[in-house]
């Protein structure tokens, strides 16, 4: 017989996210932090129009499946993808990016990792920065 049982797994009330890693005003609901060795981290983040991380790296890659709205997410070599509402993006480890919400739309997110991985933290994305991303999203709209 199987000693292992079920638990129902705590999750924290829902928190503003830190200044320092994010531009604007984002909510992280954390759904689990890992209950174990290879297991995930899970949170819902939502942004409002225009808010952003800051540009990171995980260690063992992040997962981001868009629930409502419409993001940006964009790697350093200026990959640049939308997402909207079903739409799953993989960046692999080690890989610097930002995601966020278009300047005119919320964007809601689940946020994957497999927990005890680092999260390398850098720089804000600047104004421009962020402008000529979501301008390049405008304007590969048309093309989905």
């Amino acid at each position: 017989m199987n000693d292992q049982v079920m638990v129902a797994l705590p999750a924290p009330a829902t928190a503003k996210a830190a200044a320092d890693r994010f531009t604007g005003d984002v909510w992280v609901d954390g759904i689990t932090g890992g209950a174990g060795p290879g297991t995930a981290t899970l949170a819902t983040v939502r942004f409002s129009p225009g808010a952003r991380t800051a540009w990171h790296r995980h260690a063992n890659g992040q997962t981001l499946h868009v629930t409502a709205g419409q993001g940006i997410v964009q790697s350093r070599d200026g990959n640049t993808i939308v997402m909207r509402p079903g739409d799953t993006v993989y960046t692999p480890p080690g890989v610097w990016h930002w995601h966020g919400a278009t300047p005119d739309c919320f964007m809601a997110h689940l946020a994957l990792s497999v927990a005890g991985g680092d999260v390398d933290w850098g720089e804000h994305v600047g104004a421009d920065e962020y402008t000529t991303a979501a301008r390049h999203g405008e304007a590969g709209r048309s093309s989905r």
